[in-house]
């Protein structure tokens, strides 16, 4: 595992339930503010049970993908209590 990819996994850990971040955010925060498309293909390939990688979703609100299909992206989301998807 790269540095970055351990620094991603660590940012998406304490996003709380009901909360989200962008690709974009994590990626500032990270560190590398343009790397937004690297931190999604990251967790696309989450092999970790601890890291809630449903909770990073696209700058315009949007779903963006997930690993085990949108579908269940939002129902995980809406069960933790965020509801401002844009679908």
């Amino acid at each position: 595992m790269t540095e970055f990819q351990k620094i991603v996994y660590n940012i998406v850990k304490i996003i709380p339930k009901g909360k989200v971040l962008t690709y974009k955010e994590v990626a500032r925060f990270a560190g590398s503010p343009r790397a937004y498309r690297a931190v999604g293909n990251i967790l696309n390939k989450n092999p970790f049970k601890n890291v809630p990688c449903h909770r990073v979703i696209r700058s315009d609100g949007k779903i963006g993908g997930y690993a085990r299909g949108t579908k269940t992206k939002v129902r995980l989301l809406k069960s933790e209590g965020y509801s401002r998807l844009i679908l």
